[in-house]
């Protein structure tokens, strides 16, 4: 019996395709990653394990948003840093202005530790992605009401 072709993951093209979504419509791109040690990102600003990265043109020098990882350059607190984040690591990616985006699940961590640019981490079949709004407000949000049927899926940003 025949195998079926090897196929490549299609979180770099969706989180690509968020990417120029935003760009196209005057909106700010963030990811959200979730910290390990194949991450390199400053440990000082990752908060509950995460850090929200603004891809924007004027917030990063050199951005590269590549099959594997997602690299640039950006200032914090006035320093250059290099950042290199493994695209298994991204949980999200949305705009800021309307909270429009994407989620996506977390790769095993066994897949990217010790990853080192350049090479591709293994993946595990991870399930589709699925498309949000963030919700923001200064004022404490209630609890939300169990979720409807039928409805979209939706995350509520806690500052």
């Amino acid at each position: 019996m025949p195998q079926a072709p090897t196929t490549t993951s299609t979180r770099p093209y969706m989180v690509r395709a968020m990417y120029d979504w935003c760009v196209d419509n005057q909106c700010t791109p963030f990811i959200v990653v979730v910290v390990d040690a194949s991450v390199r990102v400053p440990q000082e600003f990752v908060q509950n394990g995460e850090i929200v990265l603004n891809l924007s043109l004027g917030a990063t020098s050199g951005l590269v948003l590549g099959n594997d990882y997602i690299e640039f350059k950006a200032r914090f607190g006035g320093v250059a840093r290099d950042i290199c984040v493994p695209l298994g690591r991204v949980s999200a990616i949305y705009a800021r202005e309307n909270g429009q985006g994407m989620t996506f699940p977390i790769e095993a961590p066994s897949a990217t530790a010790g990853a080192k640019p350049g090479t591709a981490p293994t993946s595990l079949p991870t399930p589709a992605p699925s498309v949000f709004e963030v919700v923001s407000s200064d004022e404490p949000s209630p609890t939300p009401d169990p979720k409807p049927p039928g409805t979209r899926p939706w995350l509520t940003r806690v500052k």
